[in-house]
């Protein structure tokens, strides 16, 4: 690459352009104070060429970076890139920053990054806009008006440490100076981007059309069965129909399948409801299948006289192997009025209704077996959470859905491509029923390594007392993996990375925490604890005589999550991991507090560690010591913790097709370890998410109640490689 010089005003320095170059690895010489004052910024290439305004060389180094994806992955982000430039200049207008503030927090409330899943040159021109304001902006930094801002704001100063250097060199506290005014088309937000993806292949990429589709025009649903919580998989297609009914200003239903009660409850659609809330969908109304049921049985009763339809008196055994084999049921060729008596006994339970079921004359040798006179309706006595004992037979969802969507208005139903051969038999239901055509639209499933998404599977682990319910830490469930500790926002980020793609996806869960650890990471508090068993007791000869205190922040960067108390004593605490890697004479860090060297192991006849003795060294050197160790003083203040560790349900992968799943229990999915924690873990709330130091991540499931009982920390995978509770 030829020489680059950045040539400025010297009263407004481009530090958007000086910190894209640097995170960039462009490499340029600045000519402060070349330009005229109000003139905008040049860059001047050695060839005599150069380029001019801060947009047009962000644009230039976003595509000559080192770092992959910083002016996006596609025209598209491309596109929403340039708008976040147009908008970056509004925070230097007195009257604007704080709507400007305000906006932005609003926007990464689900966001890692300002587009897409990657730091890109938007990212960079909010920062810089932000940096350089100087001391209006540190001191919003310090409270807690705008967290989604400040969080977003300093994970990327951790991330990209470069960014500070251009600060220090060009903003003072009063700021940077006056920024030219943007236009007023800069003023328009951009528009809020509900799914980006960083998936540069575009079969995977959200940026897709629906087939047909009209703003202002569209219908999707979500349409779950009401018979378990709403799982990672069901997230999927749920963020799918939020996605195109805001794409394209149309209307979201969410409807309840409930055509089988004998799975069904209240509890489940409650719970639904709940976890759709969580995911931050809005929707237009509520509905449920069991609403049309009396016009459900007018139509089947239609198709019934009109030939479409006939009963079926066939046991199932012998009914699925004529399917196979495209056998015709020797009650196909009833006439309709032997088909209405029969139906009639369904009607009223009879004991020769109860062994019959409604199905489509459709196409017995049909290759798609889906095709092959599918079940309408059958024989149910079980009572409905909605309806009671009003009813004794019940649709099918095959029968049930194609005639609500179309009922609804629904224009384009979103499907898994699991679905796909019983596409045709979809039609071809509508068609018989003489209904407006709904257009399928496929996506895959979401499938995850280790993981049972099966309803009726999770529903043996409740029934059998595997795990503690639907919200268990270890199901898939969208309360399972909060109550884990992961973030909606990571979720969220997680499945819209997978996009619209019809490819089968097999995820790995390392995935998902890894990016669950980056939104965690930078705004969550530090404590310390010390596991109970063996722990070794350091007396520090030299130490404080009597105990002191200090006020030290949660966060050394996040001020926002406040302070708390450390106590400093002459003795000690240690985990004996720690004491054991320990020699004698070693001078060793004590974190928060400075070095010391110990000048004694003591050791029980069995070899045991079982005490050190060492002094304090307070002027050595950090950097010149080997062990960096977490402790706590020796008081009656500390709090006792249980830390629970989990591990998969199942230990394949995954399960061939006719694998039973009961032969691929883990028999070990729960560990729990006694520990001792630091006084200040008796404020922690029930869900706050800590970092125990050189320990990891943790959730606070059941927070300080008394002394006899211990708070209950749950481990947060961190994206490293899990190690099995089995080995």
């Amino acid at each position: 690459m030829e020489a680059l010089t950045l040539a400025f005003s010297a009263d407004t320095p481009p530090l958007s352009v000086i910190a894209a170059a640097k995170v960039a690895g462009v490499n340029i010489s600045v000519d402060a104070g070349a330009l005229p004052s109000g003139s905008p910024p040049e860059l001047r290439f050695s060839s005599g060429l150069s380029l001019h305004g801060v947009n047009t060389l962000l644009r230039y180094i976003g595509r000559v970076s080192s770092l992959p994806n910083l002016y996006g992955t596609d025209a598209v982000q491309s596109g929403q890139i340039d708008e976040w430039l147009d908008y970056a200049p509004i925070f230097s207008i007195g009257s604007e920053f704080e709507n400007a503030c305000a906006y932005v927090n609003d926007y990464l409330t689900h966001r890692t990054f300002l587009v897409g899943f990657n730091f890109s040159i938007a990212d960079v021109a909010i920062w810089s806009a932000l940096a350089g304001i100087g001391q209006r902006w540190e001191s919003l930094r310090k409270s807690t008006k705008y967290q989604n801002l400040v969080r977003w704001f300093n994970s990327i100063s951790a991330e990209h440490t470069t960014l500070n250097e251009a600060v220090s060199a060009f903003v003072g506290k009063r700021g940077i100076g006056k920024s030219p005014a943007p236009s007023l088309k800069s003023k328009d937000h951009p528009p809020k981007q509900l799914m980006d993806t960083n998936n540069s292949n575009s079969s995977s990429s959200f940026e897709v059309d629906l087939p047909g589709a009209e703003v202002g025009k569209v219908c999707v649903r979500f349409a779950p069965e009401p018979s378990g919580y709403l799982h990672i998989g069901h997230s999927k297609a749920a963020l799918l129909n939020k996605y195109f009914s805001e794409r394209y200003n149309g209307r979201l239903i969410v409807r309840f399948d409930d055509t089988n009660p004998s799975k069904e409850s209240e509890e489940f659609v409650d719970n639904l409801l709940k976890d759709i809330e969580t995911l931050g969908i809005k929707y237009d109304r509520v509905t449920y299948t069991s609403d049309y049921f009396d016009v459900l049985m007018a139509m089947v009763e239609k198709m019934i006289k009109q030939g479409k339809a006939y009963v079926d008196d066939t046991p199932r055994e012998q009914m699925q192997k004529e399917r196979m084999e495209g056998i015709e049921s020797v009650c196909r060729s009833n006439t309709v009025e032997q088909n209405l008596a029969m139906w009639n006994e369904m009607l009223q339970g009879t004991e020769r209704g109860k062994q019959c079921c409604v199905r489509g004359k459709l196409d017995m040798q049909d290759p798609n077996k889906s095709l092959r006179d599918p079940v309408y309706y059958r024989y149910n006595a079980d009572p409905h959470h909605r309806v009671g004992s009003k009813y004794k037979v019940y649709p099918t969802y095959d029968f049930a859905c194609p005639f609500v969507d179309a009922t609804e208005g629904v224009t384009h139903a979103l499907r898994s491509s699991e679905y796909h051969d019983r596409n045709a038999q979809y039609y071809r239901i509508l068609d018989d029923m003489e209904l407006r055509k709904v257009q399928i639209y496929e996506f895959s499933r979401l499938n995850m390594v280790y993981t049972l998404l099966s309803k009726r599977k999770l529903l043996w682990f409740v029934q059998n007392g595997k795990v503690d319910g639907w919200d268990d830490p270890r199901f898939p469930t969208v309360q399972g993996i909060v109550r884990r500790g992961l973030k909606i926002e990571a979720l969220i980020q997680f499945i819209l990375q997978q996009g619209a793609s019809k490819n089968l996806n097999l995820m790995e869960w390392d995935k998902l925490w890894t990016i669950n650890k980056k939104i965690i990471d930078p705004v969550c508090a530090r404590h310390t604890a010390v596991i109970e068993q063996d722990r070794v007791l350091l007396t520090l000869t030299n130490g404080p005589d009597k105990p002191f205190v200090r006020i030290i922040p949660r966060h050394k960067k996040y001020e926002p999550a406040g302070k708390k108390a450390t106590t400093f004593t002459n003795k000690i605490w240690l985990d004996y991991t720690d004491a054991t890697t320990i020699s004698q004479g070693e001078e060793v860090t004590l974190m928060d507090w400075g070095n010391a060297i110990v000048k004694e192991i003591k050791k029980d006849s069995n070899n045991k560690i079982v005490g050190l003795i060492g002094e304090l060294h307070l002027e050595g050197s950090v950097k010149s010591t080997k062990l960096k160790l977490t402790w706590l003083p020796d008081t009656d203040e500390l709090v006792h913790l249980s830390l629970v560790e989990f591990d998969y349900l199942i230990k394949k992968k995954k399960l061939e097709e006719g694998e039973d799943f009961l032969d691929n229990l883990n028999p070990v999915t729960r560990k729990e370890t006694s520990a001792v924690g630091d006084s200040n873990m008796r404020n922690l709330k029930q869900g706050e998410v800590i970092q125990l130091e050189r320990k990891g991540y943790y959730r606070c499931d059941s927070p300080f109640l008394r002394n006899s009982k211990p708070i209950v920390l749950f481990s947060i995978p961190d994206g490293r490689m899990q190690t099995s509770l089995n080995n």
